[in-house]
């Protein structure tokens, strides 16, 4: 065989290896976005079914604060019916908001802020905040990664042959960005 026809077969091989790697890297990067997107939904699922429990909790000593109460309830059934993420995590926000407004009230009710149901109960949510928060990050962080993938040369090109468009990070609200009031 001529050089000729070896140089035409080792291109040929690196075009072919460099379809392979950018389909591959387009499956595992979308795997990755997937994947974070369930860990947030999880996360979500977690702290509206430790609800009732709360609620439950808190009902026996604030019988005279139903209003907040079923706040609570609306915005956890909101997050159990919200269809697609988006809704999810601005489902997810408000029920945080709620459950921030149960929280403070337990300042008023020493007994409530000294029961360790809710103490542990409060302790769960806190923690599944922390998870939500970091699988928001994993997702937005996974986001980068392959939007960078797609925008970049030469992952461009294998984008636009593989139909992979950019992805959308989560937003956080305008109403969650703003500084918290602190009053003294």
């Amino acid at each position: 065989m001529s050089p000729l026809i070896w140089i035409l077969i080792v291109v040929i091989a690196i075009i072919v290896i460099e379809f392979i790697y950018y389909f591959n890297k387009f499956v595992i990067l979308g795997n990755r976005i997937d994947n974070s997107l369930a860990q947030i939904d999880v996360q979500l699922k977690r702290r509206a079914d430790l609800v009732p429990n709360l609620i439950s909790t808190v009902k026996g000593y604030v019988k005279h604060e139903s209003a907040m109460i079923t706040k609570v309830t609306e915005a956890r059934k909101a997050l159990l019916s919200a269809k697609d993420i988006t809704s999810k995590v601005k489902a997810g926000n408000q029920l945080q908001t709620a459950l921030k407004s149960i929280f403070a009230l337990a300042e008023q009710y020493p007994n409530l802020k000294a029961n360790e149901n809710f103490l542990q109960l409060q302790q769960e949510l806190a923690a599944i905040e922390d998870k939500v928060a970091y699988s928001r990050q994993f997702y937005n962080d996974s986001t980068l990664d392959y939007n960078n993938s797609v925008q970049s040369f030469p992952g461009n090109f294998f984008a636009n042959f593989y139909g992979k468009k950019q992805k959308e990070f989560l937003k956080i609200e305008a109403e969650a960005r703003a500084l918290p009031k602190v009053e003294f």
